[in-house]
């Protein structure tokens, strides 16, 4: 904490969006990381030259950095701690030297629950996992999310409490019962919240689902910054929807009146995360910083299946026409900007027919975060030279009531951004799309299966 202040660069010229923008960098550079250390955990595995791994693993190079750089802080690191410096008029707060006191619904109505209540789901393992434990301390920043997802769905005050310590905890996935185990193993070095001591407990919730079904709690542990914990918390979920979820770890200290206060969290990316490996791991503790809604890129995952029957493929004079099938099977990890369920539907087009005709839905599946849509689009009228000139839109939708919200969507086309000769700005595909959109059209006759991103930064077109 000494060297906070000096280890930090002037990055208050920089807009919100232009500094989730460099986190968004950053958590590349951490998917890059993460795919090394398996590059690396194989190589452990298949080569029994010393030497030669050493080479290959790139160990050399680490050993020489550190020995050469001992006490320099990583340009990672600097920009992290800096974005986390939040300025106000007339006085500065460090988001890493500051609590946070809990302000959710259903942990203010009554606080007395939170300090001796133990979740439903909370099963004790057996005590000897934590002699197994290695600190993963290389590994843990590979999972972590650069901003809070949390900080979307929750509100609440600072205080003056220091983020600080580490949490250890493993995720294991039952496959048959269809059941997360998040095993919470203990917590080291926490901020003391009143007289060097805290009365810490874990809460976790599965985002984005933020309703009282996701949040679980360890028990809680009497005046000691250090709790050993030894817990087991359960979800009921089956491992294809862990893809679109992340976890949500916090500590907080159990206050006997008032607010309960925060001091600090870690995000995991399930996505990421190695699932061959069952040990426990340490993860730093981080205060909660804020991620706005229009620095998200995804807002979860659709799952298809798309094909082109060409004109008399199937038979004497059948179809008349070329068709297009759409089967649009399911969604995982609907992102909402309050959380929790989503009742949702999918709309598609094929441009550049925007018109009403053009225009089919999925019924509206309610309150899911993981919908199962199961619903085939059919257009006709199609040969195969119009293929490289047209574009499928799929957007999903939210519905609140009478209002429909724009999640997000995908787009299926060659991606020339041009439509018969003219300059289209929906012809913005992905490589991920167009790869798709070409399987299509190379192999008429079959279903081509895709999972593609709910992407937000769909270019706008006219109506």
């Amino acid at each position: 904490m000494e060297r906070e202040d000096e280890d930090s660069l002037d990055l208050s010229h920089l807009t919100e969006e232009e500094q989730s923008t460099i986190l968004n960098v950053l958590q590349r550079d951490l998917e890059l990381r993460r795919r090394d250390e398996g590059r690396v955990r194989t190589l452990e595995q298949t080569e029994t030259d010393p030497g030669r791994l050493r080479s290959l693993s790139g160990a050399w190079f680490s050993e020489e950095q550190s020995r050469r750089y001992r006490n320099r802080t990583t340009g990672c690191d600097l920009v992290h701690a800096t974005i986390r410096r939040k300025k106000t008029k007339g006085k500065e707060y460090v988001s890493r030297s500051n609590g946070y006191r809990e302000d959710t619904e259903e942990d203010s109505i009554s606080r007395n629950g939170d300090t001796d209540s133990i979740s439903s789901d909370v099963t004790e393992p057996d005590k000897y996992s934590l002699r197994t434990s290695s600190s993963g301390s290389s590994l843990h920043s590979s999972y972590t999310l650069s901003g809070s997802m949390m900080s979307l769905f929750s509100t609440g005050e600072f205080g003056l409490v220091e983020v600080r310590g580490r949490i250890q905890f493993s995720l294991v996935h039952d496959n048959h019962k269809e059941e997360l185990h998040v095993i919470v193993h203990r917590c080291e070095d926490l901020a003391p919240a009143r007289k060097n001591q805290s009365d810490p407990y874990v809460k976790t919730y599965l985002l984005p689902d933020k309703s009282s079904h996701s949040k679980k709690k360890t028990s809680v542990k009497k005046r000691t910054l250090d709790p050993v914990y030894d817990q087991t918390l359960r979800y009921k979920v089956n491992a294809g929807e862990l893809r679109g979820r992340t976890l949500n770890l916090s500590v907080w200290h159990a206050a006997s009146l008032g607010r309960n206060v925060f001091l600090g969290e870690v995000e995991v990316a399930l996505s990421l995360w190695d699932w061959t490996s069952t040990q426990p791991q340490w993860h730093d503790l981080l205060p909660r910083v804020h991620l706005s809604p229009d620095s998200i890129s995804s807002r979860g995952t659709v799952f298809l299946s798309i094909k082109f029957i060409p004109e008399g493929s199937e038979g004497p004079g059948l179809p008349l026409t070329g068709e297009l099938h759409i089967w649009l099977r399911e969604a995982h990890g609907l992102l909402s900007n309050k959380g929790g369920a989503v009742s949702s539907f999918v709309k598609s087009y094929i441009l550049p027919d925007a018109s009403r005709q053009s225009g089919q839905k999925t019924r509206v599946v309610k309150r899911s975060i993981s919908p199962t849509y199961n619903h085939t689009m059919v257009y006709d009228g199609f040969q195969t030279s119009d293929l490289r000139e047209a574009c499928a839109e799929l957007t999903v939708w939210q519905r609140e009531g009478l209002k429909t919200l724009l999640l997000g969507g995908a787009r299926l086309s060659p991606g020339t951004g041009q439509s018969y000769g003219e300059a289209v700005s929906w012809m913005d595909s992905t490589e991920e799309e167009i790869a798709v959109w070409t399987t299509m059209i190379q192999n008429p006759n079959r279903w081509v299966d895709a999972t593609l991103s709910i992407r937000t930064n769909l270019t706008h077109r006219p109506k």
